[in-house]
């Protein structure tokens, strides 16, 4: 038997920050049985060779067959073991007010136990993490957070229980997102109801079709807000909004400033760009906000 582990007390700023490593560990061999306990916060333990089992708070339990990751939740009891032949695992103990966003986007899945399509992208984050704190040094916590974030991307990506169709499906929604056509016309397109869609594209990527394709819609608009003098209203339509003060809406609603604004703090092209004057902006901002607070917009925007 194997073990090796690495405890970490992240401070106020760390945890700021909205993630934080708390431990970190690889371990294999005939290792003992975890719990019964309860903890305060999240471990991933990514299985990457052998078997064993994992109870759930009921008492059932589910086998575990690696490629596999357990997700350990704070607040929820629980109990594993590997088989008499043992198995290899790597850990990770993470907390912070990110976690809540994660689970949203469907990073921190509500499986205890989940396949995976393969456990060695996970294990070398985990790795990464493991060799940080073996060097030590003042920005150990940080590197390992890094570390976490990364470590759920893989996961995430890695999950063997997902529906295979839904990255087919969010290539055609890229492939077509530019054009103003509504959700229905791209279920069509793909060979699907609104709700397989619908189910399809939140497999792959935890959100709907709508908001996936306003993603990519406003990254779009960005480069080309930066990096061309086109109008406003030329910029909407490239990106699939026939209504540029509509476009507008969603913009600011959205990015937190308007696309002018956007423009002239991001600007990378070759010309020289026009400043945008407060008039204009006001007049942009009209429909979003009524005259008198775009007004007061316009002036905050070019003060």
């Amino acid at each position: 038997m194997e073990r090796w582990w690495h405890y970490l007390t992240p401070g106020p700023l760390q945890l700021g920050t909205g993630l934080a490593c708390l431990g970190v560990g690889l371990q294999r061999g005939r290792l003992p049985t975890v719990g019964p306990r309860t903890l305060d916060h999240w471990v991933a333990v990514v299985v990457s060779a052998g078997r064993g089992w994992y109870a759930t708070p009921d008492g059932a339990r589910q086998p575990v067959t690696a490629p596999a990751a357990i997700w350990l939740r704070p607040g929820v009891p629980h109990h594993y073991a590997p088989d008499a032949g043992g198995w290899s695992e790597g850990f990770v103990d993470f907390t912070g007010t990110a976690t809540a966003a994660y689970a949203e986007l469907g990073l921190l899945p509500e499986a205890e136990v989940v396949p995976l399509t393969a456990a060695e992208p996970a294990q070398r984050v985990i790795a990464k993490v493991a060799a940080a704190c073996r060097r030590g040094g003042p920005l150990t916590g940080v590197e390992a957070a890094a570390g976490v974030h990364e470590l759920l991307v893989e996961l995430r990506r890695h999950r063997a229980d997902l529906d295979p169709e839904g990255a087919p499906v969010l290539e055609v929604l890229r492939r077509d997102a530019f054009l103003p056509i509504p959700v229905t016309e791209h279920a069509r397109r793909a060979g699907m109801t609104v709700a397989e869609l619908r189910r399809a594209v939140q497999a792959v990527g935890a959100v709907g079709p709508k908001e996936y394709l306003l993603t990519v819609r406003l990254t779009e608009a960005k480069q080309l807000l930066a990096a061309s003098e086109l109008p406003v209203a030329s910029v909407a339509r490239r990106v699939g909004y026939e209504d540029a003060a509509y476009f507008t809406r969603i913009f600011t609603r959205r990015v937190g400033v308007a696309p002018s604004v956007f423009r002239a703090q991001q600007y990378r092209g070759d010309g020289q760009l026009r400043p945008v004057g407060r008039d204009e902006l006001a007049e942009e901002l009209t429909e979003l906000y009524g005259p008198e607070r775009a007004s007061a917009e316009a002036r905050r925007a070019t003060d």
